[in-house]
This record gives C-alpha cells, sequence and structure tokens, in this order.
C-alpha cells in the first residue's frame, strides 16, 4: 500500500508535470476541496476541482508552479509547506505566495484538501 506523503508527492509531481488527468485520478470520488483563494470548487468530486480550480487557474495564470519545501505527516493526514509562484496572464505581474495544504488521504485516495496561501500576494498581482 502507498503511504500518504507519497501520494501527496506524486499529485504535486504530476501537476508539475502538467498531468492534471494523472493529478486528478489520484482524487477519491467524493473529495472535498476547500481553498482560500477566489477559485471555488462547488460540490464534491475530482470533475468539481477541475472545474472550479485547474479550469480557471488554468485560464487566469500564464505560468504557475507549486513548490513544496516540507511535509509532515501524522497518520492519514499530510501538511506540505511550500510557494506558489505565476505570472498572471492579464497583468503579466509575478506572484509568490506562501501556502500549507492539508491533505486527507483515505484507503489510497486523496479524500480532503484544505489550502491555506498568502492571499494578498495573489491579489496584488492580479491588481492591474
Amino acid at each position: 500500500m502507498t503511504k500518504p506523503a507519497e501520494i501527496i508527492r506524486s499529485f504535486y509531481d504530476k501537476l508539475k508535470a502538467g498531468d492534471a488527468p494523472g493529478a486528478l485520478g489520484l482524487m477519491a470520488h467524493d473529495i472535498e476541496w476547500i481553498t482560500m483563494w477566489h477559485y471555488k470548487v462547488v460540490g464534491r468530486g475530482p470533475e468539481r476541482v477541475a472545474e472550479g480550480l485547474f479550469k480557471p487557474l488554468m485560464e487566469e495564470w500564464s505560468s504557475f508552479a507549486l513548490d513544496p519545501s516540507e511535509f509532515i505527516t501524522d497518520g492519514d493526514t499530510v501538511v506540505s509547506l511550500g510557494r506558489f509562484t505565476g505570472v498572471h496572464g492579464v497583468t503579466g505581474k509575478r506572484a509568490e505566495a506562501g501556502y500549507a495544504h492539508v491533505w486527507t488521504v483515505n484507503e489510497g485516495k486523496i479524500a480532503r484538501f484544505r489550502q491555506y496561501i498568502d492571499t494578498l500576494a495573489i491579489a496584488e498581482a492580479r491588481r492591474p
């Protein structure tokens, strides 16, 4: 059985490689996705994450990356600390925002995600 931290590392690796379908495939069919910024995932499931987060994120930012620097694991809970970096597609401004992601893995699938991010850094990059 794959350990929770390995699943979460795999998620970040898939995003970095541009493999959104692979990242979505690591999620439980009823995943709960909670964010702090203007993207909202309404309902549950990978399809909702794709529609509420992945699609608008890729439309708004000309480039972006998540760079986790630390993983803390306690049973099925994994906390990743890192930085979001991106260039806004309209303003051309660069954002660099620290984040904490709290993941819950259940039966080998990502069941819950909670995001805490520097929303001011994101807002400043979005502001013309």
